[in-house]
């Protein structure tokens, strides 16, 4: 088994570009704007859960495109509600060509499934990274 591929955001249009062009992307419906790439993703989301509570999870991303991702939480979200995704950063002195903190991705909770024991959430993000 492979394991999962940890890539920081602002390399993740790049990969885009690259897996698109092997035709290695998700499914996707027509509605979509842009294509969905399989790929795990590290992430802190931080928001409110459906009983008011706030939180603060490190989780991960199943797919990810440039306007949106699908992620697991083990918390309630409700459709709707803003969430924010921050990605962790390496130490800075890992790499001087990566930034020691990466901004906050604010994202909408656009529907949210179960499989399993597992809460699938997909996010629109509100601005598109680039």
């Amino acid at each position: 088994m492979l394991a999962p591929v940890l890539v920081p955001w602002y390399l993740v249009r790049a990969l885009e570009t690259d897996i698109l062009k092997k035709k290695q992307f998700v499914a996707s419906s027509s509605t979509r704007r842009s294509p969905r790439i399989r790929l795990q993703v590290p992430v802190f989301v931080r928001g409110t859960d459906a009983s008011g509570a706030e939180f603060i999870e490190l989780t991960k991303t199943l797919n990810i495109s440039a306007t949106g991702a699908c992620i697991t939480s083990a918390h309630i979200i409700r459709p709707d509600q803003v969430v924010h995704l921050t990605i962790p950063a390496p130490s800075p002195a890992s790499s001087s060509l990566i930034p020691s903190e990466t901004p906050p991705i604010a994202a909408k909770v656009l529907r949210q499934d179960s499989l399993g024991e597992m809460r699938l959430f997909g996010l629109e993000f509100l601005r598109a990274i680039e």
